[in-house]
């Protein structure tokens, strides 16, 4: 497989950053081809065609990984070696996201109802619900807020964990999804932006686009990396479990250090969900 070929485990911790490129390049042509073989069911064809482009790189990733667990490595060691792949997932993830804002930026309006028809019912629906709940009365308070997003990116971070041990890679489908509803949401707060500066000026100017992307952008940059990264941690948890089952003896030494390494993961991505919870209640509201 070409696309399968283009990096290996090794080259992404010396070059993480070229995944982002790596990220752009799987989406733009998981949409392309989605749109273009699979015009009405492009909305999920897109992201299944993204997963297929990016798991055997991290399928490959995540086995290597499992072996450098089973070495006789220190935990501290171990989490610095696991922090520059998550460095490089991350990466790739924002690759994905530029690809699918761009996207829903670029194509026709005609188009992006048809190519991100899935994504913009997701986000009708979440919008949707927050905003009923403050109705109603449910979210009257910061504190039942946290609790509300602390309790549903707990879900997914739980689901990428999930994913993973029982796919080897699975929870790359779950954050390509979010990957195309973020993207989704960011080109159509871009859209609305410049049809608003549009109608108060009669003209868009090539620094208006800039600074309206930027904006798109850092609504989404402050709590959204922390929650991001936190699935990717629970997703290599999963991963490296999910490996060392088929590998280990469950007696053995070696598996005992892989699985305690594994939790140590989870309870970093725990930790991480709280800390992006925290931000995206108090912080993010405050500035935008």
């Amino acid at each position: 497989m070409v696309l399968e070929a283009l990096l290996d485990p090794k080259k992404v911790v010396i070059h993480p950053q070229r995944l982002f490129f790596l990220g752009i390049l799987y989406a733009g042509i998981g949409t392309f081809l989605g749109l273009w073989i699979f015009k009405n069911q492009a909305s999920l064809v897109l992201v299944f065609l993204t997963v297929m482009a990016a798991l055997p790189l991290i399928y490959r990733t995540t086995k290597h990984e499992e072996f450098i667990d089973s070495q006789n490595i220190k935990e501290s060691k171990l989490l610095k070696h696991h922090s520059r792949i998550l460095i490089a997932y991350m990466f790739l993830f924002f690759g994905f996201v530029i690809a699918f804002s761009l996207g829903y930026i670029l194509l026709p309006e005609k188009l992006v109802q048809i190519t991100y028809n899935a994504q913009i019912e997701t986000i009708r629906t979440i919008n949707g619900g927050i905003v009923g709940s403050a109705v109603s009365g449910a979210l009257s308070n910061q504190s039942a807020v946290f609790l509300q997003i602390f309790s549903n990116n707990l879900k997914v971070m739980l689901f990428s964990l999930f994913f993973s041990f029982f796919y080897g890679a699975g929870a790359i489908f779950i954050l390509t999804w979010n990957a195309s509803v973020i993207g989704a949401a960011m080109g159509s707060f871009f859209r609305a932006e410049v049809a608003t500066l549009a109608a108060k000026t009669g003209l868009v100017k090539v620094a208006g686009y800039f600074g309206i992307f930027s904006l798109s952008m850092l609504k989404y940059i402050i709590h959204g990396p922390v929650e991001i990264l936190a699935y990717f941690t629970a997703g290599l948890a999963g991963g490296i479990i999910s490996v060392a089952v088929i590998r280990h003896d469950f007696d053995s030494p070696s598996f005992r250090k892989i699985l305690l390494d594994s939790v140590d993961l989870v309870m970093i991505a725990i930790f991480l969900i709280f800390i992006a919870a925290l931000l995206e209640v108090y912080v993010t509201p405050a500035i935008f």
